[in-house]
């Protein structure tokens, strides 16, 4: 297995860098498969959605659709695949941000009863509680 950054990820699903990109679709395509998986960490997943989001202005079902392609792919291991697929879910759905949503779910795996927020917008979130 080879862990990947965010933004080795980022250049493939964009290819916008004339440099970068192809060297990350040679990765993507030809290093990586089921046998050698690449992994994707909870923390590069956030990321991921989050430069999608602010730098490419990517909307939410446009980002949900890379995230469920990204969990799908047979080459890849995404950490805390149940609560990547739920953070998806809830940001294709309208539910929230995509990071509220991931830590509900990492919360709730946890154990936790609630998880208390400042966050107006993510209190109306299953899972959250307002501090």
């Amino acid at each position: 297995m080879i862990g990947l950054d965010t933004n080795v990820l980022v250049r493939y699903l964009v290819q916008d860098d004339p440099t970068q990109s192809p060297v990350a679709t040679e990765i993507m395509e030809r290093r990586l498969s089921g046998e050698n998986p690449g992994f994707v960490s909870v923390v590069a997943m956030a990321e991921i959605v989050w430069v999608l989001d602010r730098a490419y202005g990517l909307i939410d079902s446009e980002i949900a659709a890379t995230v469920e392609r990204m969990l799908q792919a047979d080459a890849l291991v995404v950490e805390d695949e149940q609560e990547v697929f739920t953070a998806m879910i809830a940001l294709r759905q309208g539910q929230g941000s995509f990071a509220d949503a991931l830590i509900a779910a990492l919360g709730a795996r946890a154990g936790c009863s609630e998880t208390l927020t400042f966050d107006q917008k993510a209190a109306r979130m299953a899972g959250f509680t307002l501090a």
